[in-house]
């Protein structure tokens, strides 16, 4: 596909494959029911595409397909899982631990759950943007309702240790909510292996459209409870209601048939870009690599080019290709990375830090031509 400029900013968005562009069309225009309206064929044809969607969702991340709720995105999904566990779960506790590190949905939420008597615990980083796990279980009180760590952070990649965490969790009876919106398509995330208890994660970080994300909710060992959010007609089992989006989430489950197939090529392909990208950028311009090395998703790098202006640098180095210098949700509030910043970055360093995210279309030539631009950027700005 031919880009303006070559695109290095998959974790923020993903272009729609053309297998799931194809799938999504006719249910514009031709196949246009709601899948509500089950009396007649249009509305019958629509939610026979919704479930066949949910089956092939279901699938990326080995769970029964009831346990799904179809959502707007993973915003909405983070929203509904920590405002719908407190809701329900009031009477047991008030109290949720999270990271410092995490997405803004799930720290912004959990300030606001505090206005309703929810406290949190947000646990430090270390410098390689991991937790410290005996922190965690230290935090876990009595009130303590729910873990909120993410699977993989947006900005550095670094891999948290999910199976381990739910070990903690279910030790302590606690519930384990995820945020595997930058894992899932990627690496492999398996539910019954990695012990999840509620995850979150979206449809346009893996090829499929925007607009359409998903939330998995646990139906046994342990049972979840979950109050809804979005009320007015009892849609996705009493859990949000609202008219299906059924083109995007036909777009969603074509998007998890193709990742399946292609996830292990895929991870393999760019983590050799990433590798080779790396190598280079670092030896060519001094540049060092935030997060953990080698606990990082296969394609995420994200560099500190230790540069005096490094604002502009990054102005510079956008309009030679798509990059982005923190989270894609925060971006538009002019706001330091406070992932960097949580990892003890000091400001002119997370100024100069870009985040490099490689996907299903990248290619050596584009990469080359980065490693190239990059140097030749940097120098000026040194």
């Amino acid at each position: 596909m031919k880009l303006r400029i070559p695109y290095f900013d998959y974790n923020a968005t993903t272009p729609v494959d053309e297998e799931v562009l194809q799938a999504m069309l006719p249910y514009f225009s031709q196949s246009f029911g709601n899948a509500s309206s089950y009396l007649h064929s249009y509305g019958k044809e629509a939610a026979y595409a919704v479930d066949a969607a949910r089956s092939a969702v279901s699938n990326l991340i080995n769970c029964v397909p009831e346990e799904l709720v179809f959502t707007s995105g993973a915003t909405e999904s983070i929203n509904l899982a920590l405002r719908g566990l407190a809701e329900s779960y009031v009477k047991k506790g008030q109290h949720i631990i999270t990271a410092a590190t995490e997405h803004k949905a799930v720290l912004d939420t959990c300030a606001s759950l505090t206005k309703k008597g929810i406290s949190s615990t947000i646990l430090s980083s270390n410098s390689d943007g991991s937790i410290d796990l005996q922190e965690l279980e230290d935090a876990i009180q009595p009130s303590t309702i729910a873990i909120a760590i993410m699977y993989a952070n947006n900005e550095t990649g670094v891999l948290h240790p999910v199976s381990a965490i739910s070990a903690i969790a279910r030790k302590h009876g606690v519930l384990f909510f995820c945020d595997a919106t930058q894992a899932a398509g990627k690496i492999p995330v398996d539910l019954i292996r990695d012990g999840i208890d509620i995850m979150a994660f979206s449809s346009h970080k893996l090829y499929g459209p925007k607009g359409c994300g998903a939330l998995y909710v646990r139906r046994k060992d342990p049972r979840v409870k979950l109050t809804e959010q979005i009320t007015g007609g009892g849609h996705e089992s009493n859990r949000r209601s609202g008219t299906l989006n059924v083109p995007g989430i036909v777009g969603f489950g074509k998007a998890a048939e193709i990742c399946i197939k292609q996830l292990v090529s895929d991870s393999e392909r760019t983590q050799r870009l990433k590798a080779k990208f790396e190598e280079a950028v670092c030896q060519a311009t001094g540049a060092t690599i935030n997060g953990n090395p080698s606990l990082r998703l296969p394609n995420t790098s994200n560099l500190c080019f230790h540069l005096p202006n490094g604002s502009a640098f990054v102005n510079d180095l956008n309009k030679l290709m798509a990059v982005s210098s923190g989270s894609a949700c925060s971006t538009a509030k002019a706001e330091a990375s406070h992932v960097l910043d949580a990892m003890g970055l000091n400001q002119s360093q997370i100024k100069s830090s870009v985040r490099f995210s490689f996907g299903r279309y990248s290619t050596e030539e584009e990469v080359l031509y980065a490693i190239d631009a990059i140097g030749t950027t940097a120098a000026q700005h040194r």
